[in-house]
């Protein structure tokens, strides 16, 4: 109560929050997600996606603009055994959900090895981790027991209170007393009634302490119906479907802390530890700072000997006329190249064009603002003469532009492979990954998505998506604004307002995660040190994080290009000689 009698509004923070990166599950924006829980006054806010971190580094940024304090946090997927075991026994589940959220940089880095080894290792269905996994982990991290998919509420759920209260005290022996944490959850399902009652016993015999969360899968409480579409184009069923996936009661939306009061009215220490937790929870996450792996040089050179020996050689099979202006512009390009700290990063883009080369796969002119360097002239990384074309090196690099210079390399498209397997063979599994793109449900494709799903005529939503101009990056708010048609369909029939109306909602979220098709990053060590992974086609590891957000980390990105063309000049070539 506060001075005027009035009952106040403890600190309530969401620790249980699915975003968009819950592909076709979460359609809860990063960016609407942050500005409403500003907007209902609270501080600090968690993302805690489905078996991944895909959208951790867009939501720390995107929080920390907001003056939110981002808690980053996974809802894992744990196997009843081991990870490695494919089987399980009749009636036995595939996995258990499990919160788990990062308390400090040493948590953050556990939590990308566990939800690395759930892709690389565990997966099944799902990305899932082991005890074993865990205890192995635990180090900086707290745990919540998560929803009625968590094993305690399961084991509650089906009447064996004893085995329940056995696995809280497990949990609580490997994340440690104050880490632990059984949370209560009241979305009005008759299940978590039993749930909660179970949870509140076990925590007085146990003094396991207590937390309210609300599993959040989209923002706004009217996003009901738009989520729902949402699940139906995940599980390829239509709305009209009985027998579907369903969220039902549509209180999965981000609750003010009143709402979670009253919610919770016989719980006010839990809503209180939400806060307490979030307040606990401090991950800072570096930009910029440089993860360029050390070149192996010869003996009796450094990096920068040798990269200067490599570009002398070079100066005099390019130019059999050396001038005072050639060796001027090589010695102020290696003084940049030195000053920034990208010697190493020039050699190892050298060594594997160098070995492309020798076994001849071949490898384009340059592309790109690389040209415009003579140190890239002399490593034959690139073949145009900069100075011949007056091309210049800062637009390439300049000690103003602080983000990492970017060679692009175009490979023969059949032998491109070959040149990837050598780096891996060099700089070693571990530390040479693909890396991840999202995609996503633009214009036309989500009213195609949207309309199949809502039982619309093809021919009829066929012709509303072709109303959408083709342009690059058009939205749906700018197709109204530029199409006639479309707004005149969008006023004058009520099905095609609500089909837009729908698409509007899910448009921009990600339909799903693929291989970036160039993209390379070669880690100083291991990349799941750096960056969470997954597993792409052939399960094949890939970063959990797009090549932006490589780049922004400071590791090591190349663009890996196989061009087609090239291996047509190539094969006329050896005809011409046959």
């Amino acid at each position: 109560m506060n001075e005027k009698g009035e009952e106040t509004i403890m600190a309530f923070v969401h620790l249980h929050t699915h975003t968009e990166y819950s592909l076709l599950d979460g359609s809860n924006k990063i960016k609407e997600y942050v500005s409403r829980v500003k907007e209902l006054g609270m501080n600090s806010a968690a993302i805690t996606d489905h078996g991944n971190m895909y959208g951790v580094v867009e939501f720390y940024k995107t929080a920390k603009a907001a003056d939110i304090n981002p808690v980053i946090g996974c809802e894992i997927y744990v196997a009843p055994n081991s990870r490695f075991d494919r089987e399980t026994s009749h009636g036995e589940d595939r996995y258990y959900h499990l919160i788990l959220l990062a308390e400090n940089n040493t948590g953050y880095a556990n939590l990308m090895k566990i939800v690395s080894i759930g892709f690389t290792e565990g997966y099944y269905y799902r990305p899932r981790v082991d005890f074993e996994t865990l205890q192995k982990y635990h180090e900086g991290l707290i745990c919540l027991s998560a929803c009625l998919a968590g094993e305690v509420p399961r084991y509650i759920v089906r009447g064996f209170y004893e085995e329940a209260k056995g696995i809280a005290k497990k949990y609580q022996d490997c994340f440690g007393k104050d880490n632990y944490f059984l949370e209560l959850q009241d979305h009005g399902i008759p299940d978590q009634k039993t749930v909660n009652q179970g949870l509140l016993r076990i925590s007085q015999e146990l003094d396991i302490p207590l937390v309210c969360t609300n599993d959040i899968h989209y923002t706004y409480e009217t996003d009901v119906e738009a989520h729902d579409v949402l699940l139906c184009i995940q599980t390829g069923k239509k709305i009209t479907d009985e027998d579907r996936m369903r969220y039902e009661g549509g209180q999965y939306y981000l609750k003010s802390p009143e709402e979670m009061q009253r919610l919770f009215p016989y719980a006010r220490e839990a809503i209180e530890n939400t806060g307490k937790i979030a307040k606990r929870c401090n991950v800072e996450i570096v930009f910029g700072e440089q993860k360029v792996p050390e070149y192996d040089v010869p003996e009796g050179y450094t990096a920068v000997t040798y990269l200067n020996h490599l570009c002398e050689e070079g100066l005099k099979r390019r130019y059999p006329n050396i001038t005072k202006e050639l060796r001027e512009r090589l010695d102020y390009e290696l003084k940049t190249i030195e000053n920034m700290g990208y010697v190493d990063y020039f050699l190892i883009v050298w060594d594997f064009i160098h070995y492309a080369k020798e076994h001849g796969i071949a490898v384009g002119p340059g592309r790109g603002s690389a040209a415009g360097s003579i140190v890239s002239y002399c490593l034959e990384i690139t073949d145009i003469d900069p100075i011949r074309y007056q091309l210049l090196f800062e637009r390439f690099l300049n000690p103003e532009r602080v983000s990492m210079p970017d060679i692009d390399v175009d490979f023969c498209y059949e032998r491109r492979q070959e040149v990837i397997d050598y780096v891996v063979r060099k700089y070693g599994k571990d530390q040479v990954v693909q890396i991840i793109t999202f995609g996503t449900m633009a214009a036309r494709a989500v009213i195609r998505d949207v309309g199949r799903v809502l039982d619309i005529p093809y021919a009829k939503v066929d012709g509303i998506s072709k109303m959408v101009p083709n342009e690059l990056n058009i939205t749906i708010d700018k197709a109204l604004k530029i199409s006639k048609d479309l707004r005149n369909a969008y006023e004058q029939d009520e099905e095609t307002h609500y089909l837009i109306d729908m698409s509007k909602r899910l448009e921009g979220l990600p339909r799903h995660a693929s291989m970036h098709a160039a993209g390379v990053v070669i880690g100083k060590t291991a990349i799941d040190e750096y960056v969470p992974l997954a597993t792409g086609a052939d399960n094949a590891a890939v970063t959990q994080f797009t090549m932006t957000t490589i780049e922004e980390l400071g590791l090591l990105k190349m663009d890996f290009l196989g061009l087609r063309t090239l291996t047509v000049i190539q094969d006329a070539e050896k005809m011409v000689r046959r």
